[in-house]
């Protein structure tokens, strides 16, 4: 008990030392964008050619044309420039929240958008195309009404979707959250093509020699506002700094912007050099080896971290549902009792019956816009993944703890042993015996599971890969290297839990006999 006292105060003093009240920094000028959307984001593992380090991603740096604007801005208020990483869905909250000053992002001023957040005027215009398979029979289309049947798509959340009504007769699919999602479907055939940006198009087309993109005429193409062709700085209501930047994005002109945009296309382009496939998975392992390694170290750390906690979240939330109290003796603790029960039932039901990644949403930027409580990423991950596998894990303790033959406790009473004596000293040994293959794979399940704190911008693996396929546009390569590392994560792991499994429970070791998960 002294142990898993002293292990919880340490985690309270780590939370307590790695949380930050909120405050305005007046010195920095905080970025939020995607970087895995070349050229206007994306990601490299140096400065070359004027990247900016990310500030929630160490090792990992920002480039292209978002970038380079943010940088003018930066030096034009006298700030210094701190680039975020965060899921295109996750940019809006974050602003709003004050984790990030401005979202800098390709994102175009739309009426929707301007209910919740400001823009700035543009920096930057782009004509739409629709990317599809050279091979294609829409590949020779010049105008958007040839494309009747075709199936369509654009990104989520955006008005690339929504201009998709204008062709008359179209295939329309559902919405796909990222442009590397779109080109794997396309590449795959799954649908004709997805409607991008120009610049976007040409990077995408460049990285992959089976695709193009067909341009439109004046007349022939979308109908489109300017607001929705044009990109702009995102900012809270009634910024400050909104005429600021205006009058900063006022000295540049359309030949300025083209400039710009050229030189990060040409930084995004292929080499030109053709390699096969695995040639190119060796090519992105080569130059993104580092990331991937980042990003491994965090999952596993997490995941180590985050199961430990989670365990003992629920082995003290079993041993207190597990306490009996006599009302005819004392009616306050009987009440007392009932009340907290209620509580802990709750907390494992909805924490057990919502999604992570909703609970992840909730706690960072609630925190951050209800709270003013600014915690990292990092931070966040261990609470969100420790909570969660807490309610798990309770029931399985529970489970373990009801296992134990009524008889010791009456034993153990009899002896004159408390409550917690008797759990500590006589059940919980026992308890854990029987629950530790349920443990190990709830360790293993949070390998996994960790993936989807990419949507509060947490640097694990899958987070990394996906900023690589989208800086690369080489995506199956790329997730193809993520899921054989994960693989290998699970499989060695699964082999230390079989060890000390045996170990532990002195049986004979048979290889493969930890399978599935609670939660999976």
């Amino acid at each position: 008990m002294k142990k898993i006292l002293k292990f919880l105060m340490a985690f309270v003093l780590t939370f307590v030392f790695t949380m930050e009240i909120s405050h305005a920094d007046e010195d920095t000028f905080k970025v939020g964008m995607e970087v895995n959307y070349a050229p206007f984001n994306f990601s490299q593992v140096n400065d070359a050619n004027g990247a900016v380090e990310i500030k929630n991603s160490k090792g990992e740096f920002a480039n292209g044309y978002d970038v380079q604007i943010a940088k003018k801005i930066a030096d034009e208020l006298g700030k210094k420039l701190e680039i975020y990483k965060i899921e295109w869905d996750g940019l809006p909250p974050a602003l709003t929240s004050g984790k990030i000053d401005a979202i800098i992002a390709g994102m175009s001023p739309t009426a929707e958008r301007r209910k919740e957040i400001d823009f700035t005027n543009s920096y930057y215009i782009s004509d739409l195309v629709i990317v599809l398979k050279k091979d294609s029979s829409f590949a020779k289309a010049k105008s958007i009404a040839d494309f009747k049947d075709a199936k369509i798509t654009g990104q989520l959340n955006t008005f690339h979707y929504t201009v998709l009504d204008q062709i008359d007769g179209v295939n329309k699919q559902a919405a796909m959250e990222s442009f590397p999602s779109m080109i794997s479907a396309t590449k795959a055939g799954n649908i004709d093509g997805y409607v991008s940006e120009k610049p976007g198009a040409m990077s995408a087309v460049s990285a992959n020699e089976d695709l193009t993109y067909v341009e439109f005429e004046k007349g022939k193409g979308f109908k489109t506002e300017t607001d929705d062709t044009s990109i702009a700085v995102g900012l809270r209501k009634n910024s400050p700094m909104k005429d600021q930047i205006n009058d900063i994005l006022s000295q540049m002109n359309v030949k300025d912007q083209d400039k710009i945009m050229n030189e990060m296309v040409k930084l995004s382009e292929d080499d030109g050099e053709q390699l096969s496939f695995f040639g190119q998975m060796k090519a992105i392992w080569s130059e993104y080896s580092s990331l991937f390694i980042n990003g491994i170290f965090s999952t596993l750390f997490i995941s180590i971290i985050s199961t430990l906690i989670g365990f003992v979240i629920g082995l003290i939330v079993a041993v207190i549902r597990k306490i009996k109290v006599d009302k005819n003796k004392n009616i306050f603790a009987y009440i007392l009792q009932k009340i907290v029960n209620f509580i802990l039932v709750c907390y494992i039901e909805i924490f057990r019956g919502t999604p992570m990644m909703v609970q992840a949403i909730l706690i960072f930027y609630g925190a951050k816009q209800f709270l003013s409580i600014d915690m990292s990423t990092m931070l966040a991950a261990f609470i969100i993944v420790s909570i969660n596998t807490g309610a798990y894990l309770a029931e399985v303790v529970r489970g373990g703890i009801n296992s134990v033959d009524e008889g010791q406790f009456e034993a153990c009473k009899a002896l004159g042993m408390t409550h917690s004596q008797t759990m500590f000293n006589v059940v919980i040994p026992q308890t854990i015996k029987s629950i530790l293959p349920a443990i190990a794979n709830e360790f293993v399940v949070n390998i996994k599971d960790t993936s989807v704190l990419n949507v509060i911008s947490v640097t694990e693996l899958f987070f990394v890969s996906k900023s690589i396929a989208g800086s690369t546009y080489q995506i199956f390569q790329t997730y193809l290297i993520t899921a054989i590392i994960y693989f290998i994560l699970t499989f060695i792991t699964t082999r230390i839990i079989l060890l000390i499994e045996k170990k532990f429970t002195n049986k004979e070791f048979v290889l493969g006999s930890v399978t599935g998960g609670i939660h999976a």
